[in-house]
């Protein structure tokens, strides 16, 4: 018989089969990444309005510590992301909860514009009179 080496199993790198070594090597590239770019998220807009305005939300008045501050979110008073002027005059800090129901109405009001530009004409006005002959029966 031929002497052959020893029968090696071909080791295969799936999300699920990561060796150790890589398994490190890339969670330590994650926290490289994000210590990077955690000067780019101070810039953001997020960390200028908590700079800004009291650590308080805008509707309810609930107040924050440093504890809890991931409850509070920046809403853009205009609904535009992209505004972002420096003064932070289109900013309000709201507390998760105010924030979602800030959005839920803004929503609705959007469902009820569109409604009503997309009826053709209005119908036409109640025409009923409950106290028509409120003066006959007083005059009995």
């Amino acid at each position: 018989m031929a002497n052959n080496p020893p029968y090696k199993k071909k080791t295969t790198t799936t999300k699920l089969n990561k060796t150790a070594d890589q398994r490190k090597s890339a969670m330590e590239r994650i926290v490289s990444m994000a210590r990077s770019n955690n000067d780019s998220r101070a810039e953001g807009y997020r960390e200028k309005s908590l700079k800004i305005h009291p650590h308080v939300c805008a509707k309810c008045g609930r107040a924050f510590t440093q504890d809890n501050l991931t409850e509070l979110t920046v809403h853009h008073k205009d609904h535009n992301h992209d505004n972002n002027p420096e003064d932070g005059s289109n900013w309000e800090n709201l507390c998760i909860y105010c924030h979602d129901n800030e959005h839920s109405r803004y929503t609705e009001f959007l469902a009820t514009k569109k409604n009503t530009l997309e009826k053709e004409e209005e119908p036409d006005a109640a025409t009923y009179n409950p106290f028509a002959n409120l003066n006959k029966l007083l005059n009995k």
